[in-house]
């Protein structure tokens, strides 16, 4: 069973008036410094993500090769080696915000974590039906890794996962994995479902109509995939909040129960001057019209969310 579960949060949650909080949050990048309230992080202090850890892919579903490699070019642009020019931002850019929290929970010895894309599991034949239950999710995060390992598992738009659509887009958990080498240990994952048919509306934005709030226009995916460019925007906060709060006592404010962690403090910004319903000033492919706001692997761009910089207690934006 999962020790801790964090939720991504709905764009409806970010327009609600009974979660203020939450929208207040959103707009704290174009407030005043004079009118900003800073949101209080705590370390609670658990164990985060260190050393080298592989990141594993559990593809639960139809996906097409050319869907596999968006998320596959992400996983690899966390960690590139290649530095941005000046002109350019970068996945590993916005990656290195989480260097912050290492800097803050050990800051005479911080620790260092680097990711790497390990195995790929592809499940095409939908073993455990189209309709999965959280506990046959962890089931199949299973599958990956348990050691120095965040298993992820991606499902597809013809597959209903509890929970998916009505309450949250995506979840991040740990498990008691097997024993390894006569130990036992946790092993992370992550679960986010492909929301193109199901919900773009709420899973999808800034690519899709949003159901609620301000009705502005959708922006182009960077990708020309509307379901996979807004999983990886799902992927991307869930990313960061593993690896700040993989067990449930890292860094987070508010009930266990329903943290705000390292990007749900931030929800629906992605560049400077966000507010409900408009993303933020972000950059746009001459060519293509798209919208994105960081560079990765094999030239691709991605739309990618603010994160909580615990140093500043604001939200941190690429552009």
């Amino acid at each position: 069973m999962a020790s801790f579960v964090s939720t991504h949060l709905f764009l409806q949650l970010l327009l609600a008036i009974s979660f203020f909080h939450f929208s207040s949050a959103a707009r704290r990048l174009a407030e005043s410094d004079a009118t900003q309230q800073p949101l209080l992080f705590q370390y609670h202090n658990g164990p985060l993500l260190t050393g080298k850890i592989a990141i594993n892919l559990i593809w639960y579903g139809k996906f097409k090769p050319s869907q596999r490699a968006i998320i596959s070019d992400f996983i690899t642009s966390l960690s590139s080696s290649t530095p941005p020019t000046a002109t350019q931002t970068s996945v590993a850019t916005w990656w290195k915000t989480t260097d912050k929290y290492y800097h803050l929970s050990n800051s005479k010895k911080p620790s260092a974590l680097a990711l790497s894309l390990g195995t790929q599991i592809v499940e095409e034949t939908y073993s455990l039906g189209k309709s999965l239950s959280n506990q046959q999710i962890v089931a199949l995060a299973s599958k990956g890794g348990q050691k120095n390992a965040i298993n992820i598992v991606l499902t597809s738009a013809d597959v209903a996962v509890e929970g998916f659509c009505m309450s949250k887009c995506g979840t991040h958990g740990s498990s008691k994995g097997a024993s390894v080498d006569g130990k036992s240990y946790k092993f992370a994952y992550i679960w986010v479902g492909n929301s193109e048919t199901q919900c773009p509306g709420q899973c999808a934005w800034p690519f899709h109509q949003p159901i609620y709030g301000p009705q502005g226009p959708p922006l182009v995916a960077p990708n020309n995939d509307v379901g996979l460019d807004g999983m990886v925007v799902n992927l991307a906060s869930l990313l960061a909040e593993t690896a700040t709060n993989p067990f449930g006592n890292g860094y987070f404010q508010g009930p266990k129960e329903a943290p705000l962690e390292a990007a749900s403090a931030c929800p629906g910004v992605y560049g400077k001057g966000a507010y409900p319903g408009y993303a933020g000033d972000l950059l746009v492919d001459p060519t293509t019209g798209a919208s994105y706001n960081a560079n990765g692997a094999n030239g691709r761009k991605y739309l990618l969310p603010a994160l909580f910089d615990p140093s500043t207690q604001t939200c941190s934006t690429l552009v």
